[in-house]
Order: C-alpha cells, then sequence, then structure tokens
C-alpha cells in the first residue's frame, strides 16, 4: 500500500443545508485547492440533480489537473446523490474505486472474494512485518470499502494487521453481486474471521456500523474489542428523525400498526414533496432489497442493539459527536447503560473546537484514529500488567 496520505483538519460551512454541507466535507481531500473549489461550487447548488452536476464537474477538471484523489472523491459525492438505475452510477462507481486503488497503490487483484453463504463479500488486507494487533473495519449504509484505504493505512502504519470489508448492502457486494444488507452481522464478521484466519480482533465499523459491530460483537466470540464510530442504537429513529416532527409521528403510529397503504401512503406524498426523502427512501429499498417503503421502514428496526447489548463481553471504545446532525446524543447515553457485561467501556465526544463534531468525525478524522490508537495501546498495557 502506498504511504500514508496526511489528513487535514476543517470542518467548513460549505452550504447552508445542513446534509449537503455534510457531503461536500466528507468527499473532500481537504486541500486549499478543494476548500476554493466546493465554496464556489456551493451557491449553484439547490437541488440533487444541481449537487450532481457541479461534483461531475470538479472531478472533470481534478482529473484533468492529475489530482487523482480530488477527482475520486468529487466523482463519489457526485455519485451518493444519484438514484438507482441512474446510467451515470456504475460508470462513476468503478472510476472511483479505481482511482483509489491507483492513489493507495492497490490492485484489482489484491480485493479478496470471501464466501459468504451462496455469495461472496468482498475485502482488502494489509499485514505489518510483525503486527501488533489485528483489526476489521467496515463502513455504514452507503459505503464504499474503498473510502476506508486511508484509515487502513493509518492503521497499519501504526503496525496493525488490518482487514476492510464489504458485507452485504455495501459497496460492489450490493451492486454487483446483488446481496443486500441484513442486520445480522454475525455471520458476515465470522465469515471474514474464517477467511483470512483472523485471532484476537479489534472490529470497528463506521455508522450504520457502530450499530452492526455490537451486534456482530454480542454472537462472535473471536472478537476481542470492539469499536463504535459512531454509536448507533436505532437506526429506525434515526431514519425516521430525517423527517418532520408531525409526519415522523404518524409514521412511527402507522409502522407500529402495520398499516402498510397508510405508510406507503404517507411516503409517496413526501417523495413528491422532498428531493431528501425521496432519495433516501430509494436508496434505503435499494440497499436493503425491499419493494415499498413500509417495508424499509419496518426493516430497520431490526437495526437495534438494545436487544443484544447485555451480551457483549468485550472491550469496547464508543466515540460520538457532539454536534452529530444524524445520530441522536441520547443514543450515546443508551449505548452506555446497556453494556452491563462488557469488560471495559470507554466514551469519547469529540467536539466542534477539535473540528470533530460531526457524524464519524469529518473535519478531523485523525484525532479518532489517534484516539482509537491510544485506546488499543492503553489496552495492550493493561493486559500485560495482568
Amino acid at each position: 500500500m502506498a504511504p500514508q496520505k496526511s489528513f487535514t483538519i476543517g470542518y467548513h460551512a460549505f452550504h447552508p443545508d445542513v446534509s449537503i454541507n455534510y457531503q461536500l466535507n466528507r468527499f473532500s481531500d481537504g486541500s486549499p485547492e478543494s476548500v476554493a473549489e466546493l465554496s464556489e461550487a456551493a451557491p449553484r447548488i439547490s437541488d440533487y440533480a444541481d449537487y450532481t452536476r457541479e461534483l461531475l464537474t470538479l472531478s472533470d477538471a481534478a482529473y484533468a489537473k492529475g489530482r487523482t484523489l480530488a477527482g475520486a472523491l468529487y466523482l463519489r459525492s457526485a455519485e451518493f446523490y444519484m438514484l438507482p438505475g441512474d446510467p451515470g452510477k456504475t460508470t462513476a462507481r468503478l472510476r472511483f474505486i479505481e482511482s483509489m486503488r491507483e492513489v493507495f497503490g492497490m490492485d484489482a487483484r489484491d480485493r479478496e472474494r470471501v464466501p459468504y453463504g451462496d455469495g461472496q463479500l468482498g475485502a482488502y488486507r494489509i499485514s505489518a512485518r510483525e503486527p501488533i494487533g489485528t483489526m476489521v473495519l467496515f463502513g455504514g449504509f452507503d459505503s464504499y470499502m474503498e473510502e476506508l484505504f486511508a484509515t487502513q493505512a493509518y492503521f497499519f502504519d501504526a503496525g496493525y494487521d488490518v482487514v476492510i470489508f464489504e458485507g452485504p448492502g455495501q459497496g460492489s457486494v450490493l451492486e454487483e453481486d446483488g446481496l443486500p444488507m441484513t442486520a445480522d452481522w454475525g455471520p458476515v464478521v465470522s465469515a471474514v474471521i474464517d477467511h483470512f484466519s483472523l485471532r484476537d480482533i479489534t472490529l470497528m465499523g463506521y455508522s450504520l456500523g457502530g450499530c452492526l459491530a455490537v451486534r456482530a460483537a454480542a454472537k462472535e466470540p473471536g472478537i476481542r474489542r470492539v469499536i463504535c464510530d459512531d454509536i448507533l442504537t436505532d437506526f429506525s429513529e434515526v431514519t425516521l428523525g430525517q423527517v418532520p416532527s408531525a409526519t415522523r409521528l404518524a409514521l412511527t403510529t402507522l409502522l407500529a400498526l402495520r398499516a402498510r397503504d397508510a405508510v406507503n401512503r404517507i411516503t409517496s406524498r413526501a417523495m413528491n414533496k422532498s428531493l431528501v426523502a425521496a432519495w433516501g427512501l430509494r436508496q434505503g429499498m435499494h440497499t436493503t432489497g425491499t419493494a415499498t417503503p413500509y417495508d424499509f421502514l419496518r426493516g430497520t428496526t431490526e437495526y437495534e442493539t438494545a436487544s443484544v447489548s447485555d451480551r457483549v463481553t468485550q472491550d469496547v471504545l464508543l466515540l460520538a459527536g457532539s454536534h452529530d446532525h444524524y445520530v441522536p446524543s441520547r443514543q450515546l447515553a443508551r449505548q452506555l447503560d446497556s453494556l452491563t457485561s462488557a469488560r471495559s467501556v470507554t466514551v469519547r465526544v469529540l467536539t466542534q473546537a477539535e473540528n470533530a463534531q460531526n457524524h464519524v468525525h469529518i473535519g478531523n478524522t485523525e484525532l479518532s484514529l489517534q484516539v482509537m490508537t491510544a485506546w488499543m495501546t492503553g489496552l495492550d498495557a493493561r493486559d500485560r500488567i495482568r
């Protein structure tokens, strides 16, 4: 793998819409050139069509100048808001993957195919000569594992054997192999562990992966430590939190009553009125392999940690952002309180003063990685004493 690319610091106010602003920050390389380009483009963005057009333009210009990482990230940013079925989505995804491999010195042949049920998962592994530990990393609801190359390189440079993987509903496992997302993440992680014959694992999940990591740790004894970045105890609450309060209350009630037709009528009206609702529900149905908004929203209730947290016996690190626009802060307290059998639980809330206040600490990713590394080093020292 190529040498670690340095992380930049700063969460920028590119756009007044909190979600659009987050995505512009998320898929920026943080360089002064990118900050200037995004600042100039943002006022021309009023909807997702504008967003896609502007980011594709920036991507083309960056590639033309030989700025491959910036071009790839802009391209992924544009692809993020393309709806399933958009003919440009596959082209953008494949070029993004190819470019990230180029930047980080990887090759298509480095992608491992991990047997899982009747299909296969995707993974990359890089190993230090004498690793001090083993880390297994994965993303969230809308992630590609190639987005984790920089994080993988960071932990490799710190001396770890590092596996990143895509499970059902993620990246190429969804788009090429057609495996939809599942809340039963224990067998997913077990498939990766068995394929690589891993031991003494630190499992880390990003975003929704924070929920899935807890669910996997409750079932898989090969996991020694768990990192949730961020915590996410209730995906249904997070999903419904993106709609107005009156609609949210109605949908919560109707979902509990299993009122399929009523839920589909309400969501159909919402999709006609709201770009974020239309995009979010269509993307949700695509990722989970569900046919209607009702099926998708009912399915989100399976992605929770309350029912399994008391079976987690590992050391656990919980990370959160002080101003996460996606996951309510109350979920951190719930997760902390429910880990009643864990060997130890450590909590770190990253702040606005640290430029790490938002979801998965976009704006100061390196700080979150430093927190994780220090936590693992401290546990190693504790265990040596014992």
